[in-house]
């Protein structure tokens, strides 16, 4: 048996099993996360993240995210910032300003102090086959039509290094989000799948957000959604460039200057507590 640390930490109730993959050894399969995952008999998180050495020689670390379902994911938000509090906290780093190397590309994060985070998402991507999406999106209206057994919906395709299909919607209190979230994250237009964003516009400078994730189900929040969500109302021009994003969980930041320019997420990571568990 060998003894695994951890740490359980959320971002906004977008809960995580925090591993450092750097001084100890990692070997787990599909089913072991899934049973940790478990809010019963286990731990209990959305996703599993991994702080790992880089292949790439411009980051300094490696983040790797696994779904609660066991599958691996391409990119968190909540994820990015709770792993900077992470190596933090744990002296793994000894600079605020990181670059982390991801599935998709990089990403840079800073420490502010006071359990806040910054994250550099990179530049959205829009175009059908980096989503992607087996669709090109009307020109003026940004959407495609996802069609099930008995309803259309209009969603905005959008990658924030992971596929998003953002729906805009006149409340989420009332917005089917399970029903509807579970028949579109598989949707045969996502190859890859998608993650569901509702998004209810109050005003140019603030939304309110649910998201139904892949491979994890409906979430408190979702960093990389609410990205999504904001450049989407941003192409649609319902919003501006800064736009506060209301989710179950709490409020984030984000900014974004339009197509070419990063993505800026800013929120509040937080540690839960440090943990070990006994693996075979």
């Amino acid at each position: 048996m060998t003894r695994l640390r951890f740490s359980k930490m959320h971002g906004l109730g977008n809960d995580f099993m925090v591993i450092d993959a750097l001084t100890q050894e990692i070997n787990f399969t599909p089913e072991q996360i899934s049973a940790w995952a478990d809010r019963h008999t286990g731990i209990g998180f959305d996703q599993l993240l991994l702080v790992c050495a880089p292949s790439d020689p411009a980051a300094d670390f490696r983040y790797r995210i696994f779904n609660a379902d066991g599958s691996e994911a391409e990119q968190c938000g909540n994820g990015a910032r709770c792993i900077a509090l992470f190596v933090q906290l744990n002296d793994l780093a000894s600079r605020d300003e990181l670059v982390w190397q991801t599935s998709n590309g990089r990403i840079i994060t800073r420490y502010a102090g006071d359990g806040q985070v910054e994250v550099d998402m990179g530049e959205p991507r829009l175009q059908p086959a980096q989503i992607p999406v087996l669709a090109t999106p009307d020109p003026e209206s940004y959407c495609v039509q996802l069609c099930t057994d008995d309803q259309s919906f209009a969603a905005v395709p959008v990658s924030i290094g992971n596929p998003h299909a953002v729906l805009f919607v006149d409340s989420v209190v009332s917005a089917p989000v399970t029903e509807v979230g579970a028949k579109l994250t598989r949707h045969p237009l996502f190859p890859e799948g998608a993650n569901i964003e509702f998004c209810e516009v109050v005003e140019p400078g603030f939304i309110r957000l649910r998201v139904f994730e892949r491979g994890v189900g409906e979430t408190r929040a979702c960093g990389s959604g609410a990205c999504a969500a904001v450049v989407a109302g941003i192409l649609t021009e319902r919003l501006r460039d800064r736009v506060k994003v209301s989710l179950p969980g709490g409020k984030i930041r984000i900014n974004w200057g339009g197509p070419g320019q990063s993505l800026k997420m800013t929120g509040p990571a937080t540690l839960v507590y440090d943990g070990s568990l006994e693996i075979a």
